[in-house]
C-alpha cells in the first residue's frame, strides 16, 4: 500500500463518518440503522439472521440495530408466514414514511464517495 492509498483511505473514512453524522443530524439514524431500514423496504420481511448476513454484522449487532429501530416504531417483528418458529423484521408505515423523508434528502454525497460508488456498480 502506498502513503497515496492510505492518504485516499483515511479521505473515504472522513467522508463516511461525515456523512453518519449528517444522517443522524437530520433523521436520528446511524447509518446501520438507515441501511437496515433500506433492505426491508425492499422486501416482505427478513429474520435477523438474514439481515446479519446481508449487512455482514454479528448477530449481537444485528440485534441491537434492530432493537433500536423497532423502539422507535420504524420496524415490527413478526412471526414467519411459512415457518412459524422465524421471526421476520418488517418496515411499518411509520419506518416506509421515514424511508420517504429520506429519499429526497439534502444531503450531499462527498465526491470520493460518489467515485466509490459509482465505481461498484461497474
Amino acid at each position: 500500500m502506498t502513503k497515496t492509498e492510505i492518504r485516499q483511505i483515511r479521505q473515504i473514512y472522513r467522508a463516511i463518518v461525515a456523512m453518519e453524522q449528517e444522517i443522524n443530524t437530520q433523521y436520528g439514524l446511524n447509518l446501520n440503522e438507515a441501511v437496515l431500514l433500506c433492505h426491508l423496504n425492499d422486501t416482505e420481511g427478513m429474520t435477523s439472521g438474514e439481515i446479519a448476513e446481508m449487512m455482514e454484522l454479528s448477530c449481537s449487532n444485528t440485534s441491537k440495530v434492530i432493537a433500536s429501530v423497532e423502539k422507535r416504531g420504524y420496524v415490527h417483528r413478526r412471526i414467519g408466514k411459512e415457518d412459524k418458529r422465524n421471526m421476520q423484521v418488517a418496515l411499518t408505515a411509520k419506518g416506509k414514511e421515514m424511508l420517504e423523508n429520506m429519499n429526497g434528502c439534502s444531503i450531499p454525497v462527498p465526491e470520493i464517495l460518489y467515485h466509490a460508488i459509482k465505481q461498484s456498480n461497474n
